[in-house]
């Protein structure tokens, strides 16, 4: 009998295949994105390092409906000045295995108007 794969299961699938691709270095490091029902999660990192750089949340914003648009927006301008802060100007974008649509779409949009490059 075949096994069902959930859909975080496929997500990570997905994921795993984009990070064979997308790497952060210390001179690009990578804007990654994790969402989950009640929130959203970003962290930009270098992976030639095996760092984490800078880190936003809706949890850490205190926000008190951390799963919707507006939240994912108040996250992407927050990632954004906490790198620009640190002289990170340059960013690759990994969506997480996420289609880029809604909260995901929407924090990068923000992240790139509070001044990050991708």
């Amino acid at each position: 009998m075949l096994k069902k794969i959930s859909k975080n299961e496929t997500r990570q699938r997905r994921h795993a295949r984009l990070r064979k691709k997308i790497s952060g270095t210390s001179t690009c490091p990578r804007l990654n994105v994790f969402r989950s029902n009640s929130h959203i999660h970003c962290q930009i990192i270098d992976d030639s390092k095996g760092i984490t750089l800078v880190a936003s949340s809706s949890l850490i914003l205190k926000l008190e409906k951390g799963g919707n648009i507006e939240a994912a927006k108040l996250v992407g301008s927050d990632i954004a000045k906490k790198a620009i802060a640190n002289n990170i100007e340059t960013v690759v974008f990994d969506r997480g295995g996420y289609l880029y649509h809604g909260r995901v779409k929407a924090l990068a949009e923000a992240a790139r108007e509070a001044g990050l490059k991708f």
